[in-house]
């Protein structure tokens, strides 16, 4: 399935080909902050369409994730592996994407502090 998403202002769009089964919780200090409920999908499946001056990026701990935010609203709708090669994962935020029951979606809690 093709779902489609964006940050607030709509400066950041998205679309994802696959399927969401579930939702990640992270306790991590910024997914907590951000209150953000994840999918990994494989990077390849997804397709950002904005870039460029309107997407910011932030990392901390081990730089091993990019967390993308809109320099406009704020809105964070996505993360990303930076590592390279076929087996990097993005990580959509699923409060930023369209037409998703998030009340039916099974969440999974994820201890991302202790990770």
């Amino acid at each position: 399935m093709l779902y489609k998403g964006s940050c607030h202002c709509g400066k950041v769009a998205f679309e994802v080909k696959g399927e969401f089964a579930s939702a990640l919780r992270c306790n991590c200090s910024i997914c907590s902050r951000k209150g953000a409920l994840l999918s990994a999908v494989p990077h390849k499946a997804l397709l950002v369409l904005a870039w460029g001056d309107d997407l910011g990026s932030y990392t901390f701990g081990s730089h091993v994730i990019a967390h993308r935010f809109c320099r406009t609203c704020g809105i964070h709708p996505f993360a990303e592996d930076v590592g390279e090669g076929n087996d990097r994962n993005a990580y959509i935020n699923l409060h930023c994407v369209e037409g998703l029951d998030l009340a039916a979606m099974p969440v999974v809690d994820f201890d991302g502090r202790s990770a």
